[in-house]
């Protein structure tokens, strides 16, 4: 299975479409989202996308009641778990949080196969030892944002092999979509 894992949209609709629209393509079946999505109706461009969407919140968050409504519609692709999420997928654990200290912190106990963070804006997969004597993969998309002059970056990942692959978009998206 693969999924499209990003962080950090800051409102910013047209990149954030066009990476679920280009991991669609590339064949992902879920999108997993690190928080910092900002106003929740930055989220319903995803919806034509039909891929299941799991939601954090981060530290720039705006409405949280308005998430929580958003997500509870009948129509809506949208799953919010709040601050942080459990999720499995492909028989895969994983952990959803914002902050990279936290994530880490989760990695560390060995009870997930995958932990995924965003906040620093920088896109970074590593391998981090666990108390079990193993390793977890820590992900961190980076922004989907391309939030002041950080790339604007995803990540493609594929839950069987555990390859994940740092995506970059072209910030000009949003000038050729009208949003600048």
């Amino acid at each position: 299975m693969k999924i499209c894992i990003l962080s950090d949209s800051h409102d910013h609709i047209a990149l954030l479409n066009a990476a679920v629209a280009e991991a669609k393509d590339d064949g992902a079946e879920a999108v997993l989202h690190c928080g910092d999505v900002v106003a929740p109706s930055t989220l319903k461009c995803l919806n034509k996308h039909k891929l299941p969407v799991h939601v954090i919140h981060g530290n720039n968050t705006g409405d949280l009641y308005s998430l929580g409504q958003m997500s509870t519609r009948p129509d809506n692709q949208i799953q919010y778990h709040g601050m942080d999420a459990g999720i499995t997928l492909h028989d895969r654990r994983i952990f959803l949080v914002h902050y990279p200290h936290y994530a880490r912190a989760m990695a560390a106990t060995g009870s997930w196969d995958l932990v995924c963070c965003g906040h620093s804006h920088k896109a970074k997969v590593q391998w981090l030892p666990n108390i079990k004597g193993g390793k977890t993969l820590l992900v961190n998309p980076g922004t989907v944002g391309g939030v002041g002059t950080d790339p604007s970056t995803y990540i493609m990942a594929d839950l069987e092999t555990m390859d994940f692959e740092v995506c970059e978009l072209s910030k000009s998206i949003e000038r050729e979509a009208g949003f600048l």
